[in-house]
């Protein structure tokens, strides 16, 4: 089986399985940045765990397919960590939004991995 379906068919099975709490609605402002404010609804996986010890994050935009077609992995030298972001139903401006989102700042990066 390919290594690559099996990751996607992954994650997909962690959707089904969680449920997606948005604790930062589209308009919403960054809790310790008031200036960023979100273009996107962004929250995270109920019940699941990523590497800053909280729920799995979520981007989820706009496509009424609401499909994971992404992930969005990000470095953030300020706090010291990396993770895995999903990206569900994020069209391509979307995706490019979310991708600025990290890289204008000084000490964070990111690199979208588009489902294929």
């Amino acid at each position: 089986m390919n290594k690559d379906y099996i990751f996607w068919q992954r994650l997909d099975s962690l959707l089904e399985r969680s449920h997606i709490v948005i604790d930062r609605p589209k308009g919403s402002t960054h809790p310790r940045f008031p200036e960023i404010v979100y273009a996107l609804n962004y929250g995270y996986l109920d019940g699941t765990t990523s590497t800053d010890g909280e729920g799995l994050d979520v981007w989820l935009g706009t496509d009424p397919a609401q499909k994971l077609d992404a992930v969005i992995c990000t470095v953030d030298l300020d706090k010291g960590d990396a993770e895995m972001k999903l990206m569900v139903g994020c069209t391509a401006e979307e995706k490019a939004y979310i991708e600025r989102f990290y890289n204008e700042y000084p000490d964070m990066g990111a690199k979208i991995i588009n489902r294929e």
